[in-house]
């Protein structure tokens, strides 16, 4: 099954927030904060600002003549179904599949408050924290012994690396779950 695609979610939560984008402005979005975590290039966003249109997701709204780029300038806002879309997409729930977009929900969500945050964390929480349990075992029946290691050292080198990395995440999302019921305990 083909996999879904990604950048239409991505153009709708910069729509969503910032009110209103022009192509070009999704650009330098795209250069200066999305590119940590994801990338597009023009010939990629403008056929699907235009697709988006035509499903009714966003709506174009052209500015008046402007003297100093001497031309009408296409802005895009979201609909009511747009909207919704949006919000389907950030609910929907993540797997070992699609966990890849966990910062890119994470990143769409401007409240601390919003419902969809504590389950999203929770989420991606149990996905490494399997990843993690998994790679631990990998650890444990690949390099059983010193000689194992030594044998296969760039193997356990990349795989105490992978160790480390979900170690790390699944500690840096226990203490996001942790501060949020603070948060929410002090309401």
């Amino acid at each position: 099954m083909p996999k879904k695609r990604t950048l239409p979610y991505i153009l709708l939560g910069l729509i969503h927030s910032n009110h209103q984008l022009s192509g070009y402005q999704m650009m330098q979005e795209f250069k200066h904060e999305i590119s940590d975590f994801w990338t597009a290039s023009h010939s990629q966003i403008y056929p699907e600002l235009q697709r988006m249109t035509d499903d009714d997701w966003i709506a174009p709204v052209t500015s008046p003549f402007n003297v100093d780029t001497k031309r009408n300038q296409t802005f895009y806002q979201l609909t009511a179904t747009g909207e919704q879309v949006l919000e389907d997409w950030l609910r929907e729930p993540l797997t070992t599949t699609n966990d890849d977009l966990f910062p890119l929900k994470l990143f769409f969500i401007d409240d601390q408050q919003s419902d969809l945050l504590k389950p999203l964390i929770a989420q991606q929480l149990q996905l490494s924290t399997d990843r993690r349990d998994y790679l631990l075992g990998r650890m444990a029946t690949v390099f059983p012994t010193e000689a194992e290691i030594q044998a296969h050292y760039g193997h356990y080198l990349t795989l105490t690396r992978g160790i480390e990395r979900e170690s790390s995440y699944v500690k840096w999302l226990v203490d996001l779950a942790i501060s949020l019921n603070d948060i929410d305990d002090s309401n």
